[in-house]
């Protein structure tokens, strides 16, 4: 099988040698290796890096709209609660899945190995 596109591999959750949809084994829990392949996950380290790009990511939509909200309707401190609370955990774990996804594809195309030289 042939490398899936990194935003195929990242939507989908697929193996980023083969494109088989073995990438998590819970919601965003990568499993220990491809069932497909063979390829290990494991060795791959994706770490914070996903939390990290969505905090500055997400952070920064949710805090725009919250302030054009502010300043064009002015709603009481509780509306801003009741909105962007759950506005933005949805959309911080809807998120994660693909980033982590998306992270470990770009690993393994660039052959980004731990403390290893190539």
């Amino acid at each position: 099988m042939a490398e899936p596109p990194l935003a195929h591999a990242a939507l989908k959750g697929l193996c980023p040698r083969c494109g088989a949809k073995t990438l998590f084994a819970g919601w965003a829990r990568f499993a220990p290796t491809c069932s497909t392949c063979g390829l290990e996950f494991s060795a791959f380290n994706v770490g914070d890096g996903p939390a990290a790009f969505l905090t500055l990511i997400l952070g920064t939509i949710v805090m725009s709209m919250a302030i054009a909200l502010e300043l064009t309707v002015g709603p009481p401190l509780w509306v801003h609660l009741v909105l962007w609370t759950p506005i933005t955990a949805v959309g911080v774990l809807g998120s994660l899945r693909i980033a982590k996804a998306a992270l470990i594809a770009v690993e393994y195309r660039q052959r980004a190995a731990e403390g290893r030289l190539k």
